[in-house]
């Protein structure tokens, strides 16, 4: 049988599939746009920003929480988002700090993604005692509130973007390591892992090269949503006063910085960077949902 014969469905590639599949919602391609958009707005901040909003050169007190669409003492500048105390342009402090919340959510998602994974994986097709701990390790931990975690260990190390990264990691990689584990358990007593262990592969090599890639699925959407899950937990260290210092500001802490503004009407000091946070972690969740349906059918609604 020629391959022309074939139905579409057996010519059509998996990544080809893939995308038919998640372009049937519209809500996931336009929470895809915002996604791609934010993160294009946040790698261009130095080119696109109208001002560098933490180059104290550049800003003027009597710039200080001018409204929406103001111009500048100067008249070089129009702030189409307004000002906030110190003067800064809202529009660019909102761009800059995309790049430090985006860069604070996949970095510790990554980090966590790649421990968690290996460890839950590990624990799945060694067993025993090891499996044992760990998921004690894995259960305590889900116990406690994550932001608690968090809170705790900042106290301990400080504020600073590393800081927080190292505090995001140690609350996330738990999510990922039960997920691993439990995609693996499954995966574990297939044919191919017998066959591999027939052919005298490595522990190691099972673990790297075959049940972590069949794990990856279930891992995929677990992401998605611990990096929304990220960057909503720092913001709101951040505006709790124990997240990033004031000169490498998020949105979190854009948003704390306006809250004392907010009895005296000058609302866009705080709103506009929620907005922003908001778009942000919406889009992510947007995706992560038609994730979840394209790689697992039965969760679909």
């Amino acid at each position: 049988m020629s391959a022309n014969a074939l139905p579409a469905e057996t010519r059509e590639s998996p990544w080809a599939r893939f995308c038919a599949q998640f372009a049937q919602s519209r809500l996931a391609l336009f929470g895809l746009a915002l996604l791609l958009a934010t993160i294009a707005i946040a790698l261009a901040a130095p080119w696109i920003a109208p001002q560098n909003p933490y180059d104290l050169g550049k800003l003027d007190l009597l710039d200080a929480c001018l409204p929406p669409g103001s111009a500048a003492g100067s008249g070089e500048l129009t702030y189409w988002l307004g000002t906030d105390g110190q003067g800064r342009d809202m529009l660019s402090a909102i761009i800059y700090g995309l790049r430090v919340s985006l860069y604070v959510g996949a970095v510790s998602g990554a980090i966590a993604l790649a421990l968690g994974a290996l460890l839950g994986v590990a624990a799945a097709y060694l067993g025993g005692r090891f499996d044992q701990v760990l998921m004690r390790i894995v259960d305590v931990q889900l116990g406690f509130p994550a932001i608690l975690v968090a809170l705790i260990l900042l106290a301990v190390l400080g504020r600073g973007v590393d800081k927080i990264v190292i505090a995001l990691v140690a609350v996330q990689w738990a999510y990922y390591a039960r997920t691993a584990r439990s995609a693996a358990l499954v995966e574990r007593g297939k044919e191919y892992i017998e066959a591999a262990r027939g052919l005298g592969l490595s522990r190691l090599r099972i673990v790297l090269r075959h049940l972590l890639p069949n794990a990856a699925p279930p891992l995929i959407v677990v992401g998605t949503v611990q990096v929304a899950h990220a960057i909503a937990l720092e913001a709101t260290l951040s505006f709790l006063g124990l997240g990033l210092p004031t000169t490498e500001p998020s949105l979190g802490l854009l948003i704390a910085n306006g809250y004392e503004y907010l009895l005296s009407g000058k609302y866009w000091i705080s709103v506009y960077p929620g907005v922003a946070l908001l778009a942000t972690i919406l889009s992510i969740n947007l995706v992560g949902d038609q994730l979840r349906d394209v790689l697992n059918p039965r969760l679909a609604k």
